[in-house]
């Protein structure tokens, strides 16, 4: 699947540079209803060889924070931070690229919140996070 253009994105939510950027994730799809993005499972793995349940997190909450973000964006030119996330990891992955998809639950004028499932090649559902976001004013 071919990534976003990131010249197409705001600067509030490129990965360039960040931590999602060292996992190696990608972005497929952003609105703030919906962020879709990759991430390789090599590199991002426990000593064991399984994918590491933090790089499942990371995944997680850089999208729902992209979607909270653009959200911000477009209702009131303001930002938004993470507040909570809660993720319950179903079954190991060794090989291949995982697919995080962040829906929407809430779009309010103060708290996001999102559902991130987290598939494998085959679909297979490997991780299920749910991420609050405050939103923030601008300045």
């Amino acid at each position: 699947m071919p990534g976003l253009d990131p010249a197409g994105l705001p600067q509030a939510v490129r990965v360039a540079g960040t931590l999602a950027a060292r996992l190696g994730i990608e972005l497929v799809q952003a609105s703030p209803e919906r962020v879709v993005g990759t991430m390789p499972v090599a590199g991002n793995t426990q000593p064991d060889g399984l994918l590491h349940g933090g790089a499942s997190c990371v995944l997680a909450e850089t999208l729902g924070s992209i979607g909270a973000v653009l959200h911000a964006l477009r209702t009131h030119g303001g930002t938004a931070v993470g507040a909570e996330l809660r993720a319950t990891h179903h079954r190991p992955v060794r090989a291949g690229v995982v697919t995080g998809v962040a829906t929407a639950l809430s779009l309010g004028t103060v708290v996001c919140r999102y559902e991130v499932a987290v598939t494998d090649a085959d679909g297979e559902r490997v991780c299920t996070a749910v991420l609050t976001c405050f939103l923030r004013s601008p300045g």
